[in-house]
């Protein structure tokens, strides 16, 4: 049960840090409930900085 907790939650993030790479805004975050939501804007947040980390 825990793996797959996990792997939805890992999945999630990767979908963010996508979105986040494409531009995306945080508000199409598709999650409503608080742990994959937490993930997926992790993750954007994680590909919005680098993306301005490498911008020039």
């Amino acid at each position: 049960m825990k793996r797959q907790k996990r792997d939805r939650l890992e999945r999630a993030h990767s979908q963010g840090y996508k979105a986040g790479l494409a531009g995306r805004s945080k508000e199409q975050c598709p999650y409503q409930q608080i742990d994959p939501k937490s993930e997926w804007l992790g993750g954007w947040r994680e590909a919005i900085e680098n993306r301005n980390m490498f911008k020039t």
